[in-house]
């Protein structure tokens, strides 16, 4: 069996490893990048994700880039802390099973954990897709022509095999409300006075985090409000637009902010479509299940969703019974976390100085005995089934 999967990242990489490794599967990987991506952003990796890279034997990788960070405090413009949330309280919550990693160094970890065997190809993605012979037939930018018993479409958000398959972005994307942006810059002084903490302005409307890389670098991770789902031409400019006023450290990370091109930035929104699979074609990851950032744990949902795609394939028969066993499986987890996302998303960028004292309350609320099990609740979600009981196929 062969599949081609458009999309190197982190849903399409597990997917990748899982069809070579255990199924036997012939499998390329194609990325429309010419190289793999460097920004990105921290995340707290933990849940079924978490479940699933201990499966795959990814985990001890995972461990080696990960961070350790104490807190995420919350600084007003003159670097006074105006609340924070202690990472430990949050780790024992989940038994430990919590993982803080950058989202380019996940994406190492599982693009080095693959086969040779894997054709990995950079700078080439889907132009014409139709059934064929074997099940499915791709053309390539480049011109080049493959056969496959099944396409995944991995490739993000903004999916081409989407787009070309199911139908237009505007259908099947919901825009939340919400820009953000992530780059990296130089600065010793920053980097010192962050330490081991994940920082984040105390602000209304619009908010910056930042954290010190065991490199040196600072990363910066920015959110803010906007009625427009539109990205801006010049990423670093509407960067200055909206943070310009802030104080604190913030007017040090502006000033280092690269150029746009090296300057990670999108919308914030939720995939919603009425099918994930279509013949012999398949979304996966952010394609068809992104969350948001709001929610916390899409790189742990796109990881897990690889891994239940790949446990009905080796399980199931036909392709097609298998694709309609992923979603029936899938779909009821990520439409739960999709909520939870909307239902917090007013409180990850407070709407009005009232609301940001409101967070400030219920954070210090979650630091007392017994209120940290239901900060963590609404953090993680509802208790889903283990990914051992939604897989068929021992690990």
């Amino acid at each position: 069996m062969r599949a081609v999967i458009c999309g190197a990242g982190i849903a399409g990489l597990a997917l990748a490893g899982r069809l070579h490794n255990v199924l036997g599967w012939d499998v390329v990987v194609l990325e429309k990048a010419p190289r793999p991506r460097t920004e990105g952003y921290m995340i707290d990796f933990f849940g079924p994700g978490y479940d699933a890279a201990e499966a795959m034997g990814v985990l001890p990788w995972l461990e080696e880039l990960s961070y350790a960070v104490s807190e995420a405090a919350f600084l007003d413009d003159q670097g006074r802390c105006r609340a924070r949330l202690g990472y430990d309280r949050f780790a024992r919550l989940l038994d430990g099973r919590l993982l803080s990693i950058m989202r380019p160094d996940l994406e190492l970890a599982l693009r080095e954990r693959l086969s040779f065997a894997v054709g990995l190809r950079f700078g080439v993605g889907p132009a014409r897709i139709d059934p064929s012979l074997y099940g499915i037939r791709v053309t390539l930018t480049d011109g080049t022509v493959l056969d496959a018993d099944l396409l995944v479409g991995a490739d993000g958000l903004h999916s081409a095999v989407r787009s070309m398959v199911f139908g237009e972005e505007q259908r099947c994307v919901r825009y939340l409300g919400y820009h953000t942006a992530a780059f990296t810059f130089d600065d010793p002084h920053v980097h010192a006075e962050l330490g081991d903490r994940f920082c984040l302005t105390d602000t209304a409307e619009r908010q910056m985090g930042l954290y010190g890389l065991r490199d040196g670098r600072v990363a910066a991770f920015t959110v803010h409000r906007s009625a427009d789902p539109r990205r801006p031409e010049d990423a670093r400019t509407a960067l200055y637009r909206e943070y310009g006023s802030l104080g604190w450290l913030v007017p040090r990370a502006l000033a280092g902010c690269p150029p746009s091109s090296r300057v990670y930035y999108d919308q914030v929104a939720q995939t919603d479509l009425p099918s994930w699979s279509r013949g012999r074609v398949v979304l996966v990851g952010d394609a068809c299940q992104a969350v948001s950032l709001l929610s916390g744990q899409g790189a742990s949902l796109a990881i897990a969703g690889a891994y239940v795609l790949a446990d009905q394939l080796a399980g199931t028969r036909r392709v097609e019974d298998a694709l309609h066993g992923y979603e029936r499986l899938w779909r009821p987890v990520i439409k739960e976390r999709q909520r939870a996302a909307r239902r917090t998303a007013r409180w990850f960028v407070p709407e009005s100085a009232r609301r940001l004292r409101v967070r400030r309350a219920a954070l210090r609320f979650a630091g007392l005995p017994g209120a940290n099990r239901l900060a963590g609740t609404s953090l993680a979600g509802k208790q889903r089934p283990a990914l051992r009981q939604l897989a068929t196929v021992p690990t």
